[in-house]
C-alpha cells in the first residue's frame, strides 16, 4: 500500500480556502515602518493565482519536492541510526544547507538554456497552469472548471478507499499467480510486487503513478520508449539471465528484490562488516563472503551506469547546436517568445546572486571536508570532483526532463565512482552521491519551478526569496 503523504496538491487546495478566508477577514489598513518609507498591509487585496503559485513552490521546496526531507537529513539519520555513530548539529546543518543550496545555484545559472526557450515545455509545469486557472478564473460554461475539478477529485478519493484500504489486493492483481498459487516460477513471473509482473495489472491510480508519474502528463513518444524498454528488460533479458544463464549465481537470490543477500540467499547483515570508523572490516567481510543482489537489481544498476553516459551523448547529438546557439545569444539581444517577453517586465535576478549561492555552498562543503572529515569521511578533492560532475550533468539532465517529463539520475554512477576512488567508506559514498547526483536532481526540480513561474508570470525575485528561504 502506498504511504500516506501530505502532497503539494493538498497544500494547494487547503491554502486556497485559507487564502480566500484571510482576504475577507484581515484588515486592509496600511502600517508604516517607523523611520522609513516602507508600508505593509496584512491584506493587500484578493487572494490571487500568483500568491497561490508561490505557496505551492514553498510547499514543494520545503518538502524536498515530495521526498519528505532533504537528502542530507537522510545521511544524518544513517550515521546515527544505522551505523550508531555521532554527528554534531553544526556538521548536520552545514551538510544539509550546502547540498540544498548547490542544487539551487546550479539551476540558476542554467535557466537561460532550459527555461526561456519555448520548446522546453516542462510538461509537469505546463499542466499546473490550467489547474491554477481553474481555481482562480471565472468562466460561464455550463460546468465551471472548478466544479469539474472538485467532482473529479471527490470521485478519485472515493475510489481510492477500495484499493487503498478495503481491498488492498486491487493495487496489484496477478492472474498468473492466482492460476498457479503453489508455483514458485509463476510467482516470480506473474507477481507485480515480488516478480516480473507478467499479466498483472493495478486498479489503484497511486500505484500507476508511483514510479514514472502520470501517463496523462508524459509525452506519448516517451511512454512508448519506456514500454519498449520495459518489455525487453523484464520479459527478455532478465528471464534469460536468471533461468538460462544463471548470471552471477542469480538463482541464489529472489528474481526481484532491493535487498542484499549472502551466498545462501539469506539476508546480509551489512552493519556486521563495518567498524567503529564507519569503514569496511575486511576480516569480517572475508568471513561472511561477498554481497549478492537480485538479478533485476543488478541489471538496473548496469542500465543506470549506461544511461548516465547516454545522457551526455543524446544531448550532444540532438541539442548540441542549440546549446551553443543559446550560449552565443546570451551575449546579445535576440527574438524571444511571448512568455519571456512578458517576464522581462519584472526585475530579473542577477547571475551573481546564483554564483554567490554556489560560492557559499562550496565554502561550507570545503569546511565540512577539512574540519569535520572524521564525521563525513569525504576528502575535499572528492567533494570538488562531485560538484564538477553535478555541473557537467545538470544541463543535459534538465533538457531531458524538460522534453520527456522523465528525470534521469546519477545515483548509481556516483556510488560506483566513489567506491572505486575510496573503497570501504559508506558515509563518504553517501555524501559524494548527494553532492554529485542529488544536487542535479534538485536543480532539475528547481528549474521545473522556474518554468511554472515563467508560465504564470511570477516575479523572479519573489520566487527567489521563497525558494532560497525554504531550501
Amino acid at each position: 500500500m502506498e504511504p500516506l503523504l501530505v502532497s503539494t496538491m493538498i497544500v494547494q487546495l487547503v491554502s486556497l480556502r485559507i487564502g480566500n478566508f484571510l482576504a475577507k477577514v484581515l484588515p486592509s489598513t496600511k502600517l508604516r515602518i517607523r523611520n522609513s518609507r516602507w508600508e505593509v498591509s496584512l491584506n493587500p487585496g484578493p487572494f490571487n493565482a500568483k500568491e497561490h503559485v508561490l505557496i505551492s513552490i514553498f510547499a514543494q521546496t520545503g518538502t524536498a519536492f515530495v521526498g519528505g526531507t532533504a537528502y542530507g537529513v537522510g545521511i544524518v539519520n544513517v550515521i546515527q541510526l544505522f551505523y550508531h555513530n555521532k554527528i554534531t548539529f553544526s556538521t548536520s546543518w552545514m551538510l544539509v544547507i550546502s547540498t540544498q543550496l548547490l542544487g539551487y545555484g546550479l539551476a540558476g545559472i542554467m535557466r537561460k538554456f532550459v527555461v526561456e526557450p519555448a520548446h522546453m515545455r516542462w510538461p509537469n509545469s505546463l499542466v499546473q497552469v490550467p489547474f491554477f486557472r481553474a481555481l482562480h478564473e471565472k468562466d460561464n460554461g455550463r460546468m465551471p472548471r472548478r466544479k469539474f475539478f472538485y467532482i473529479a477529485l471527490i470521485c478519485s478519493c472515493a475510489w481510492h478507499v477500495f484499493p487503498g484500504y478495503l481491498f488492498e489486493i486491487m493495487a496489484s492483481i496477478s492472474w498468473v499467480y492466482w492460476a498457479f498459487p503453489k508455483s514458485v516460477t509463476a510467482h516470480q513471473i506473474g507477481s507485480g510486487i515480488d516478480g516480473l509482473g507478467l499479466g498483472s495489472f493495478s486498479l489503484d491510480l497511486s500505484t500507476v503513478f508511483s514510479s514514472l508519474g502520470s501517463p496523462l502528463i508524459t509525452p506519448f513518444f516517451t511512454t512508448v520508449n519506456i514500454l519498449v524498454g520495459h518489455v525487453l528488460a523484464l520479459y527478455v533479458i532478465i528471464p534469460i539471465a536468471y533461468y538460462v544463464l544463471n548470471t552471477y549465481h542469480a538463482q541464489r537470490s529472489p528474481i526481484v528484490s532491493l535487498g542484499t543477500f549472502n551466498s545462501r540467499g539469506k539476508d546480509y547483515d551489512v552493519s556486521s562488516i563495518v567498524n567503529d570508523k564507519l569503514e569496511i572490516n575486511l576480516h569480517s567481510y572475508e568471513q561472511k563472503g561477498p554481497i549478492n543482489f537480485s538479478i533485476s537489481f543488478t541489471f538496473a544498476y548496469g542500465i543506470s551506469m549506461a544511461a548516465a553516459i547516454s545522457i551526455l551523448t543524446h544531448v550532444a547529438f540532438f541539442n548540441g547546436k542549440e546549446i551553443l546557439g543559446l550560449f552565443r545569444a546570451s551575449f546579445k539581444e535576440n527574438k524571444v517568445d511571448i512568455h519571456t517577453k512578458l517576464m522581462r517586465k519584472y526585475k530579473d535576478i542577477p547571475n551573481w546572486w546564483f554564483y554567490l549561492i554556489l560560492g557559499v555552498s562550496l565554502l561550507l562543503t570545503l569546511h565540512l571536508c577539512i574540519f569535520q572529515k572524521d564525521q563525513i569521511q569525504l576528502p575535499w578533492w572528492s567533494a570538488v570532483f562531485a560538484i564538477g560532475l553535478a555541473f557537467a550533468f545538470t544541463l543535459p539532465m534538465s533538457i531531458i526532463t524538460a522534453t520527456t517529463n522523465q528525470t534521469p539520475t546519477l545515483d548509481v554512477i556516483t556510488q560506483y565512482i566513489m567506491g572505486m576512488m575510496l573503497p570501504g567508506r559508506p558515509i563518504a559514498n553517501l555524501c559524494f552521491k548527494t553532492y554529485g547526483a542529488i544536487s542535479t536532481t534538485n536543480a532539475s526540480h528547481f528549474l521545473n519551478n522556474f518554468k511554472m513561474c515563467h508560465y504564470m508570470k511570477i516575479p523572479p525575485r519573489s520566487r527567489f526569496l521563497v525558494e532560497v528561504g525554504t531550501s
